[in-house]
């Protein structure tokens, strides 16, 4: 194979290793807690200014909050402007949005909160292990990054192509295309729908409590290979699940597409690090001959790309978390710009991880191809020389980018079955049941989170 034509044969049959034992990293446990509170305490207060119970100058309130337009419009007056010609007064969950609010963010937001959002939830924290895995092998390599990337990128595409004609289809009443399949379908299509996409969300949650478990256990010098650390894996996945839940079900959807914004931008602050990493340190350096016999051009490669495709966009049309961004979004033409900027965003930062795989791959091939050194661990072999300040800094930037991921999962889960309750709310008593849904919402939410720890320690 082309990953071994290099090495001697003397090296192949090396037994593996515990990466724990190789890896140096010793951020002090204490300091790894806090900065884990500090960011989801962080975003629990963005969820509260968003879902406006905390008021914020005017000047800051198109960062921080999800606001609604309402329009008092008068026969042939546009959409857009009161019947005075001026917009009315924005609606929030505080000052009564209600519950359609708190589970759509309806018409709420601008193309650019729908870029970041698509952004942010999409790129949780498996990302540090996802295209660096493929970029560190060198039989996938070059093809096996670009089919990750692009197949990352593709379902946004998609959705702009069809999300418009499927929020036509199904009024402004939808929250997610569980709705389109009892529109266009019939009931039993829709419980397959919500079926289908409960268990692909499902795995998505316990795959980033996972992610982040495993992070702070790597950073903080813990093992995750027996069962010894297992208590505190479990801590660090229990607060993730249990901060997220509280903030979505105080704040819903707004809550997740506010705190998006500041979970994207934070993912260039990680890049920041890899690049100092990669580029200034004089350990992480390689020539362009080095970089070669990372740099491939394979069939495997190629069977990858094909198969990520494949999988990846059949897996994101269940996703009800990128769904629910069609009806969020204030318009279509916003939909569509935000949706096609988010996917360049995926598309960007994929194929930036997926090339430090390469280098990381090119600083030591008989390292990885012997298993002293593992692919998906490939992005800390890159940062295992960076002071130990610049570890705190990753535990930040991963810790947001989990929770970024799981509270969009948590709300589209709730959304599923939203309409019905909705409906079921507007007969029994309109508004005045309104926290009758949100309590079942944050039910069902608890009823998701307790495997999903289980499973992901």
């Amino acid at each position: 194979s082309l990953s071994r034509a290099h090495v001697p044969a003397k090296w192949i049959p090396f037994k593996p290793r515990n990466p724990a034992r190789i890896m140096t990293f010793a951020v002090p446990e204490g300091t790894a807690y806090a900065m884990l509170y500090t960011v989801l305490v962080c975003f629990t207060i963005l969820a509260v200014v968003a879902a406006d119970f905390i008021p914020v100058p005017s000047f800051l309130s198109c960062c921080v909050t999800s606001a609604m337009p309402t329009f008092k419009t008068n026969g042939a007056v546009p959409t857009g402007t009161s019947a005075t010609g001026k917009m009315a007064r924005r609606v929030t969950l505080h000052t009564g949005g209600g519950a359609d609010f708190f589970l759509a963010a309806r018409n709420s937001s601008n193309a650019r909160s729908i870029a970041l959002s698509f952004f942010a939830s999409g790129m949780g924290a498996w990302v540090v292990y996802g295209s660096t895995e493929m970029g560190a092998n060198p039989e996938l390599s070059w093809l096996g990054v670009l089919g990750y990337s692009g197949a990352s990128a593709f379902p946004a595409v998609v959705v702009c192509i069809i999300g418009p004609r499927i929020r036509r289809m199904t009024g402004e009443k939808a929250f997610c295309t569980t709705d389109y399949g009892l529109a266009r379908y019939g009931r039993v299509m829709q419980l397959a729908v919500a079926i289908v996409s409960t268990f692909y969300m499902f795995i998505f949650i316990v795959s980033e409590l996972t992610s982040i478990s495993n992070i702070y256990a790597l950073l903080v010098g813990k093992s995750t290979w027996d069962g010894a650390n297992i208590a505190y894996t479990t801590g660090i996945a229990v607060s993730l699940a249990v901060f997220t839940w509280f903030y979505t079900s105080l704040a819903g959807l707004p809550a997740s597409i506010t705190t998006d914004k500041f979970q994207g931008v934070l993912m260039f602050f990680l890049v920041f690090i890899v690049l100092i990493a990669a580029c200034a340190k004089e350990e992480n350096q390689i020539t362009r001959e080095e970089f070669a016999v990372a740099s491939n051009w394979t069939v495997d490669g190629l069977t990858a790309a094909v198969t990520l495709f494949i999988a990846i966009l059949s897996a994101e049309m269940f996703n009800q978390g990128t769904w629910q961004r069609v009806w969020a979004a204030e318009s279509v033409p916003a939909m569509r710009k935000g949706f096609l900027w988010g996917s360049f965003l995926v598309f960007l930062l994929m194929m930036f991880f997926g090339i430090m795989g390469m280098i990381s791959y090119a600083n030591d091939p008989i390292g990885f191809d012997t298993f002293q050194k593992f692919y998906y661990l490939a992005f800390f072999e890159l940062l295992r020389p960076l002071a130990n300040f610049w570890h705190v800094v990753v535990l930040i930037v991963v810790t947001a980018l989990a929770a970024s991921s799981v509270d969009s999962l948590q709300t589209a889960i709730a959304a599923i079955f939203s309409s019905d309750f909705v409906r079921i709310s507007a007969l029994k008593g309109g508004s005045a049941q309104d926290w009758k849904v949100r309590l079942t919402t944050r039910i069902m939410l608890i009823l998701i989170n307790i495997p999903a720890v289980i499973m992901s320690s």
